[in-house]
């Protein structure tokens, strides 16, 4: 799909959102309430990153929360209490409908990088684990908080995303209990890339976003729909997925930039075509 729409004067309803540099902000706004999530922003957060698909001035995507905290997860009294009187249909439009945030944060061609402070709970940590890279600070907490509801742990694809990321008995230690995952196990999980201080921690996401949008934009998308799609591939068919996509990109613009700079002995100028 041709990228020619552009996303800097996207005017968001639920959320702040600010594109510099080919690098996107979106920045969950409800920090006295530790940003929580509801009805109307799932939808827009869906929405937009399906729309992403054909951003053509967006590489990168830094997703974080305002006021110290990341994402409670979904509000208390704005959903789960309406919840309790839906019937089934609507039950079942409801959690598809928080599933698709996933599907579309997994489809979208953009890197994303969760920063996460503070609090990070229920769909705001699911959040942060459909993001591809995750920045932490020593004071986050982790939280799957499903059960704590009386759900299951299986929501909005926890229960492949998370053993894939830090193991299955890990995982699932997580999920039956519903209890908070410090900064530290986190970290040493492999939940968070990294662990930055607070003040610091924000700036160091978005330079590495930044990077990732100074880069060869088209193989990232290819990087990223491939370790997406290899989830259920073959050790054989991934050999041969892997070497179709880079044949692929071998036939761009940017691998050509790349030779070229080496030649020269200069750094190369990637275009993402």
């Amino acid at each position: 799909m041709k990228r020619d729409q552009t996303y800097a004067t996207y005017a968001a309803q639920n959320f702040r959102w600010q594109v510099a540099g080919g690098v996107a902000t979106l920045t969950l706004n409800r920090p006295e309430r530790k940003n929580p999530l509801t009805f109307a922003s799932y939808a827009e957060l869906r929405d937009l990153f399906r729309g992403l698909v054909r951003a053509c001035d967006v590489d990168a995507v830094v997703i974080t929360g305002a006021g110290g905290n990341f994402c409670s997860g979904g509000d208390v009294h704005e959903i789960i209490g309406p919840l309790t009187e839906m019937a089934m249909p609507e039950l079942l439009a409801f959690t598809r409908m928080t599933g698709d945030v996933v599907k579309a944060m997994r489809a979208c061609p953009q890197p994303i990088v969760a920063a996460v402070d503070g609090v990070c709970a229920g769909a705001g940590a699911m959040l942060a684990l459909a993001a591809d890279v995750r920045y932490g600070t020593p004071r986050v907490r982790v939280a799957f908080l499903f059960t704590r509801v009386g759900l299951a742990g299986a929501d909005m694809g926890a229960c492949t995303l998370l053993p894939r990321v830090i193991g299955h008995g890990r995982a699932s230690e997580l999920l039956f209990s519903g209890r908070s995952m410090s900064a530290d196990e986190a970290f040493a999980w492999g939940f968070f890339n990294r662990l930055c201080e607070p003040d610091t921690m924000q700036r160091e996401a978005a330079a590495f976003a930044k990077a990732l949008a100074d880069g060869p934009t088209f193989g990232h998308a290819m990087t990223k729909k491939m370790l997406h799609q290899e989830w259920s591939m073959g050790l054989d068919e991934a050999i041969e997925a892997e070497a179709e996509a880079q044949a692929i990109c071998m036939a761009t613009r940017d691998f050509r930039r790349a030779y070229e700079a080496f030649a020269a002995k200069r750094t190369p100028v990637f275009e993402g075509d």
